[in-house]
């Protein structure tokens, strides 16, 4: 039996400088299926969703959380993971960075999200297309587009 709630949530949508987008591979410990998505996670108590946000990208990936703009749209989600099912509206910030694909570190990971996270890839339009695995959320493309307007990402 699945258990649902409702978990207040941001999200980074993070674009380098050849406008890839970052995404990170996560191995479900109850089910071992795969997942992408973008770095982001659960708002604290007393967080807004930016500073979460910004938090959330410094955990995951140690990049510059000066880089996510207050820039958002809205986002349903609905995932399982870890036998939880998370029903709730996310904010999915924008984040740009000048060079290509940018080097990440995982010294903010928690002990469980170290043995969770499996990689990761700056991928364009055409590799997110080509994941062969679970993305969330499905409509990430139409969301960055929502994020940049007119360019790479608009379908």
């Amino acid at each position: 039996m699945v258990e649902t709630r409702s978990r207040p949530a941001a999200r980074v949508v993070c674009l380098d400088g050849a406008q890839r987008v970052l995404l990170l591979r996560w191995k479900d410990p109850a089910d071992g299926s795969w997942l992408w998505e973008p770095p982001g996670g659960g708002i604290d108590p007393g967080e807004s969703p930016l500073q979460a946000a910004r938090r959330e990208l410094v955990e995951e990936t140690g990049l510059d959380a000066g880089a996510v703009l207050d820039r958002w749209v809205d986002v349903e989600r609905d995932t399982v993971w870890n036998r939880v099912r998370n029903v709730a509206v996310e904010q999915f910030f924008l984040a740009r960075f000048a060079a290509e694909r940018p080097a990440l570190v995982r010294t903010g990971l928690l002990p469980d999200e170290q043995q969770s996270l499996h990689g990761h890839a700056w991928l364009d339009p055409a590799g997110l297309a080509a994941l062969d695995e679970h993305l969330e959320p499905p409509q990430l493309r139409q969301v960055i587009a929502r994020l940049t307007g007119p360019g790479p990402w608009a379908t």
